[in-house]
Formats: C-alpha cells, structure tokens, sequence
C-alpha cells in the first residue's frame, strides 16, 4: 500500500512539473495573440493587459494595407516547400549513400562535410551572392532555392540515423531480389527512416520560413519578398512602429509553422509506435 501511495504521489508531482512546463511554454503564443488585439498605447500599459482587446480586425486592416501579405507569404510558402523537399531528397540519397555504402574517399568526403558542417552561414554569404550574382539569379526565387538544396547538416543527421535504422540484412535481401541501388533506397530506406525524414522536413521548412538575412540580401525585386522581409517592413522609424499591427502579422506567420509541426510530430510519433509494437 505505501509503494502504491507512494507511486501516486510521484505520478501526480510528475504531472504538476509538465503542466507548469507546458503552461510557461504556451505562455509566449497567448501573449502574442493578446498583443495583437490591443494597441500599441494598450500594449506598454502597466500593468499589463493579460485579455483579449478589441483592435484585432483594426490591426489587420492595417497589415493588409501596409504590406502585401498573403504574396509574400505565399513566396514564403514556394521557399519553405521547395527548399524542404530538395534537402529531403538529396541529403537523405547522400546519406544513404555515406551509411550503407563504401567507396574510396568516403572517410574524407566525410571529414569535409563535418568541415563545412562547422562553417557559419554567414561567411558564405558574400561569394554566394557573388554567384548568384554572375548566374543571373539575384532578385529571384532561384537565388534562395537552390544554394539551400542540400546542406551538411541534414546529411549528417540522416547518415546517423540510418546507420542504426536500416539493417544490412535487409539491403542483403533486396539485393538478392535483383533490387538495383534506386529500388534500394526507395523501398528499403525510405519506409525505415521516415520519422528520421519527419524532423529533417520540419527542421528544415522552420528554418526556410524564418530566414530573414540571405532573403533582405538577394532578393532585390520587392515583388518576390518572403514574408520575413515583408513584416519587417512594419517597424517604423523615429519610435512611430505600430506593434499590435506587428504582433497581428507575427502571430499569422506562426500558423504555417504549426500546421507544419502538427503533420511532422504526428509522423514521428505514429512511426515510432509502429515500430515499438513490432
């Protein structure tokens, strides 16, 4: 009886711990949407106003008129997507390639990633607006989708998964089978490693919707702005920036992000449950 007792007691404080942990999290998305129905004048009152205001449909008048926000979003959404499906395609071939394969060099290929991996993103920035520059791409989508069709870390990230995930047994039966290296890799890894795939694509697509430098440096055509560019548009000069019309905008350019999360997470989780009940 004193075990049960005993267990309860740490079921219930585990239970206090994770509300209060979920409840600081959920904490700065209310605020934000508290933010974007007040104000600004509401919104540095003291105390602060912790309910809903009645300005939100004010606000996003305000937006729609000040920046074009649903072109920009959707030249966000073209980014995200493509970006994401590429990294998808080609980190998890090259990955696939580095895990279950050996070919000459692979140890200093691999180094190399691990080199590059290590690079900020920031020093490249200058030569890859230099060859943006020289192939014509500056100004376009082009510029922001293709230097980010694969990167290191998803190489990484993929190769270390399916070192553990993918048996040899099983592209030893394949090969048996006759199965050349595509077949290989489209019926063998992909449908191993997909909760893998999962958090690459949301990892990546979050990444791709928020990047604001690479998009304010190439993308010199004002029609083809990601939405990151268009919203910053919003803060104005000499104090005069209207923040509930800036946290109306933030809060709209967060529900890509959590539909995106929503189908990702629920990938992860169904896969890894198939996976524990086999």
């Amino acid at each position: 009886m004193t075990s049960i007792k005993g267990t309860r007691r740490k079921g219930v404080a585990l239970h206090a711990v994770l509300l209060v942990g979920l409840l600081l999290s959920a904490f700065p998305f209310y605020w934000a949407v508290i933010m974007s129905t007040h104000t600004s004048s509401e919104i540095f009152t003291y105390p602060p106003n912790l309910l809903p205001g009645s300005h939100f449909l004010e606000n996003l008048r305000g937006l729609f008129g000040a920046v074009d926000f649903f072109g920009s979003m959707g030249n966000s959404l073209l980014v995200a997507g493509s970006v994401t499906f590429l990294v998808l395609l080609f980190d998890s071939l090259a990955a696939f390639v580095f895990a279950k394969f050996d070919f000459p060099g692979k140890r200093v290929l691999f180094a190399l990633l691990m080199l590059i991996f290590m690079v900020p993103a920031q020093l490249a920035a200058i030569p890859q607006f230099v060859i943006m520059a020289k192939l014509g791409w500056i100004g376009s989508m082009t510029s922001l989708i293709v230097p980010a069709a694969a990167n290191a870390f998803g190489i990484f990230w993929m190769r270390q998964y399916m070192t553990g995930a993918i048996h040899d047994e099983l592209l030893d039966a394949s090969r048996i089978d006759g199965a050349h290296f595509l077949r290989q890799y489209w019926h063998v890894a992909l449908p191993v490693v997909r909760p893998g795939l999962a958090f690459l694509g949301i990892f990546t697509f979050m990444g791709q919707w928020n990047d604001y430098a690479w998009p304010l440096i190439a993308l010199t055509n004002p029609d083809n702005v990601t939405l990151q560019v268009a919203l910053s548009q919003l803060n104005g000069t000499h104090g005069t920036t209207d923040y509930g019309m800036v946290m109306t905008g933030a809060l709209l350019a967060l529900i890509p992000l959590l539909l995106v999360f929503a189908i990702g997470a629920r990938q992860i989780i169904g896969d890894l449950a198939k996976g524990a009940i086999k």
